[in-house]
């Protein structure tokens, strides 16, 4: 018997890949020590995360900030251990640099339940982790800045002031063990008082120690919610975005592509865009144009005014072509199967009662990000400046390296704020053409934007997806549950623009929210198709979960009315042997809401549950009816995030997170005609209002030692719990999104 315990064939080929072959190189690459990107023009780098120089500490955050607060957090793991007052530090963005990889990220790919790993699956996860350095993965994305900074940006405060104290020992001749720290000082027994802006010269001189990490019952940050680092400059207007910068002789460029998708150019008459005023220049890209002109606004009336006879769209033409395929793809041989618990199709066939069979579909959607893309770029022949919001800085360099024919060296990337990314601004696409533009206007800076139109119809979609369930129950649970799905695979796609790869073996995220639900039935099978689309799809707030979310809490809830049963104690059941943190997230909702499993004439309840991101979530939402419509009126959530580091961003995470997934349920939908995107604006790409939105309610709970994720835990329940509460209301069970398509909503 191997130590990793019984191996079959399926989980030998895993491990082989994971462990002796890309995971042992990983960790010969990991162990070698990363070189400090940080070189500040005047102070001392004290490690990757922290600067002491005359202005002070300045701490520099690895993860992005699009408003889901990751700047704030990140700074007060460093705060509190380097034992400095919150409100004195800086907070800045990381440079593009290996030292800023997310080990997180690639952990959390491995195809294995996170609720329920093994000892040797989670060893291969850990080692997986540690090949994000190789891979050179600064990425903000899966719910997992605060997973992977946790420890990382601790020991950077801890190591910088222990490193402090040798410096102030050395000078003082006292021992390291005597000193203290306060508020951005080391103090001695005498009471002598030597700031850290005073030390930071010396410390440079000192190798830095094993530092301790402080108790959680010494924080004075952490566990509590703490003023946004980047509030101030966003009430009063001072934060720069990347379409706020400005620069000396800057120029404007709009873009204009073809938009059917996957097609070229067959001609262009760019005469009508030249002869307006103010236009300076038009400029061929592969699949279309960008206008270079004295303001955006010209630029984009330029590019509309241009003749161009566009070429055919390289995929299926319209949706119902584009689901024909996803359809087509349960014909084909799986790619994973990774729950195969008991033998589902056995048990269907001894099933004591009907069997309860369910499809289900939802729609591609777009990320529809508030800030539309756009980068400013400066090509000055053997160097390029980038500034822009961007989710992955690394990859951002490499793509604008290689669209303006430098080496990745000589090009320094900029991050500012975004507003908004959802997994858009991974995408490398609008920082590579505005690297085009900058180097066609060589010596100029330039910045690029796309219109809300381009952005809508250029995106890289969440994936359309369709679902086959089949399920028996008997004695009030569920004896059997099998689940297909199919939809292309935002993974491999992925893979191959960012890393020239397309991963081999059982793709995760196309199954994620679905296999590693904490649900025990005996007979439980999830197997995924792959569909074999090119039309470009990527990562949106909460990739898989999004979908397989809808399809698995709506068929639970099937099984719970088919056996019976309270929505809400039938999932307890289930969930309550099988995963006990998980089963107290629906307690606590259930007493949150009120909820006896009845509801009042003309009033609708729906509860559903999902494990993702290293968070349980359970939502209860409730709707109602004003005339002939209806209206959602409340909503409660219950998370469990392990350790609440700042529960004021934990609720607001939680909040939108809901109500994005409800979003898309009632009104998201991306729809094709002769391979173009129909969408245009929110005219008819709609989000969910202020005056449609619930009263929502979140308690946050902490019966772990470890904090999950929280940007993305809160929208895979969404629609399942909407949907299940219009059913509660009307009787009628909706199987495809969006709702607005079946009711009117108030």
């Amino acid at each position: 018997m191997s130590r990793w315990g019984r191996i079959t064939r399926r989980t030998l080929v895993l491990g082989s890949v994971a462990v002796a072959g890309g995971v042992a190189f990983g960790i010969w690459q990991t162990r070698r020590p990363v070189e400090n990107p940080l070189v500040p023009e005047q102070g001392v780098t004290l490690n990757p995360y922290v600067i002491i120089d005359r202005q002070g500490t300045t701490i520099i955050v690895p993860r992005a900030e699009m408003g889901q607060g990751v700047h704030t957090t990140l700074a007060a793991l460093v705060a509190e251990e380097l034992d400095i007052a919150f409100d004195s530090i800086r907070v800045i963005h990381g440079p593009a640099a290996d030292a800023y990889y997310n080990a997180a990220l690639l952990r959390a790919g491995v195809p294995f339940a996170e609720y329920a790993q093994s000892g040797w699956q989670q060893t291969v996860s850990g080692a997986v982790g540690r090949a994000g350095r190789v891979l050179a993965l600064q990425i903000t994305a899966g719910s997992t800045s605060v997973i992977d900074a946790y420890e990382r940006m601790r020991l950077a405060g801890a190591g910088a002031r222990e490193t402090l104290k040798m410096a102030a020992a050395d000078r003082l001749g006292v021992p390291r063990a005597a000193l203290e720290t306060e508020d951005g000082a080391v103090i001695a027994p005498d009471g002598t008082r030597l700031s850290y802006r005073e030390l930071a010269q010396e410390a440079a001189d000192f190798p830095v120690p094993e530092p301790n990490l402080r108790d959680p019952s010494e924080w004075r940050y952490l566990g509590r919610s703490l003023p946004r680092t980047d509030m101030r400059d966003k009430v009063t207007g001072a934060a720069v975005f990347a379409c706020d910068v400005r620069l000396p002789g800057m120029r404007f460029a709009a873009v204009r592509r073809n938009p059917h998708l996957g097609g070229g150019m067959h001609s262009l008459d760019a005469a009508p865009a030249e002869e307006m005023p103010g236009v300076e220049r038009v400029i061929e890209l592969e699949d279309g144009i960008a206008v270079v002109a004295d303001t955006t606004w010209t630029a984009m009336r330029a590019a509309g005014a241009a003749r161009i006879a566009w070429g055919p769209s390289s995929h299926p033409p319209d949706t119902a072509a584009l689901f024909d395929v996803i359809e087509e793809a349960f014909d084909t041989p799986y790619n994973a199967r990774l729950r195969d618990d008991g033998d589902a199709p056995a048990a269907l066939a001894a099933a004591e009662g009907p069997v309860i069979e369910a499809e289900y579909q939802v729609p591609f959607l777009a990320h529809a990000t508030m800030e539309p893309m756009n980068a400013t770029a400066h090509h000055t022949g053997d160097a390029l400046e980038i500034w822009t919001g961007n989710q992955a800085p690394i990859l951002h360099r490499d793509a604008a390296a290689a669209a303006a024919g430098l080496d990745a060296d000589a090009v320094t990337i900029h991050t500012t704020f975004m507003g908004g990314g959802f997994g858009r601004r991974i995408e490398t696409d609008f920082t590579a053409i505005a690297a085009q533009v900058a180097r066609a206007v060589e010596g100029t800076p330039v910045q690029v934007a796309w219109s809300r139109e381009e952005d809508m119809r250029h995106g890289y979609f969440r994936p359309g997806a369709r679902a086959r369930m089949r399920g028996a129950v008997a004695q009030g649970r569920a004896q059997v549950l099998e689940a297909q799905v199919a939809a292309p695979s935002v993974t491999r796609q992925a893979g191959q623009r960012f890393l020239g790869l397309s991963a081999p073996g059982p793709d995760r995220g196309h199954l994620e929210g679905l296999f590693d639900q904490p649900y025990a039935i005996a007979n439980y099978a999830v197997t995924g198709f792959l569909a074999e689309l090119a039309l470009p799809v990527g990562f949106w707030r909460s990739v898989g979960a999004s979908f397989n979310g809808f399809f698995h809490e709506s068929f639970i809830d099937e099984l719970a009315h088919a056996a019976g049963r309270d929505p809400l104690a039938f999932r307890l059941d289930h969930i309550r042997d099988e995963h006990a943190a998980s089963a107290r997230t629906l307690e606590v909702v259930r007493d949150m809401a009120g909820w006896t499993g009845q509801t009042p004439e003309g009033m609708g309840r729906g509860v559903a549950f999902s494990f993702g991101f290293g968070t349980p979530v359970a939502e209860i939402v409730e709707v109602g009816l004003e005339g002939d419509a209806v209206r959602i009126r409340n909503a409660w959530i219950a998370c469990d995030v392990g350790r609440a580091l700042d529960p004021g961003i934990i609720r607001a995470q939680m909040e939108s997170g809901l109500i994005f997934g409800l979003s898309a349920a009632v009104h998201g939908e991306i729809t094709f005609a002769e391979g173009a995107v129909k969408q245009r604006n929110f005219t008819d790409y709609e989000i969910l209002r202020m005056s449609r939105t619930p009263r929502i309610e979140v308690e946050i709970l902490e019966q772990r030692a470890h904090p999950g994720g929280v940007g993305e835990a809160a929208t895979p329940a969404a629609a399942p719990a909407l949907v299940n509460a219009l059913f509660d209301l009307t009787g009628e069970r909706y199987r495809t999104l969006p709702l607005s398509r079946h009711l009117r909503f108030a």
